[in-house]
C-alpha cells in the first residue's frame, strides 16, 4: 500500500471533530503574518513578563485587563518589569495573539516565554499562591519578609 493511501486510511479513521480541530489550527497558524509572529516571538522571548491587554497598565480599557494589572500590583511586581502591548491599538496584533497562543481572549500573560493564561487563570493562580511562587522564582516580585515571632509576655 502506498504511503498516501495509508495516510488517507488513517485520516478516515479519525473522529471528524479531531480532523476539523487539526485543520482549523493549521489554518490559523497560516493566518498570522510573519511580521506579527516575529513581533510576538521577540516580545515573549526577550522580556520576562509580557501582558497583551486592552489598554495599558496605567489605563486598562477592560475589566479583565484591569484585574490582571491589579493582581500583578498586589503581588508586588514593579510596573517597570511589565512589558505590555495594547491590543486595541493594533487590530492585527489583537487577532494574531489569539492565534499565536491558541487562547481566545485578551488579556494574555507570558512569563519567561511561557504562556501563563488569561484573567481567570491568573486569578486562580493568585488565589492558590501559585502565581506568587512563580513570580518570586522568576525574580519578578520580591519575596515576602519573614514574619517576626510575637514577643513573649
Amino acid at each position: 500500500m502506498s504511503f498516501a493511501r495509508a495516510g488517507l486510511r488513517t485520516l478516515r479513521s479519525l473522529p471528524s471533530n479531531q480532523i476539523y480541530r487539526s485543520s482549523t489550527l493549521l489554518n490559523q497558524r497560516r493566518l498570522i503574518s510573519d511580521e506579527a509572529r516575529k513581533l510576538i516571538d521577540n516580545a515573549v522571548q526577550t522580556n520576562p513578563l509580557v501582558v497583551f491587554m486592552k489598554g495599558t497598565p496605567e489605563s486598562p480599557q477592560c475589566g479583565f485587563s484591569r484585574a490582571v494589572c491589579q493582581i500583578l500590583d498586589v503581588q508586588g511586581v514593579p510596573r517597570e518589569k511589565i512589558v505590555s502591548y495594547n491590543c486595541l491599538e493594533d487590530q492585527e496584533l489583537r487577532s494574531a495573539i489569539k492565534e499565536y497562543s491558541e487562547w481566545p481572549t485578551i488579556p494574555q500573560v507570558y512569563i519567561k516565554g511561557e504562556f501563563v493564561g488569561g484573567c481567570d487563570i491568573v486569578l486562580g493562580m493568585h488565589q492558590s499562591g501559585e502565581l506568587e511562587n512563580l513570580l518570586i522564582k522568576e525574580g519578578l516580585a520580591p519575596p515576602l519578609p519573614e514574619a517576626e515571632p510575637a514577643p513573649k509576655a
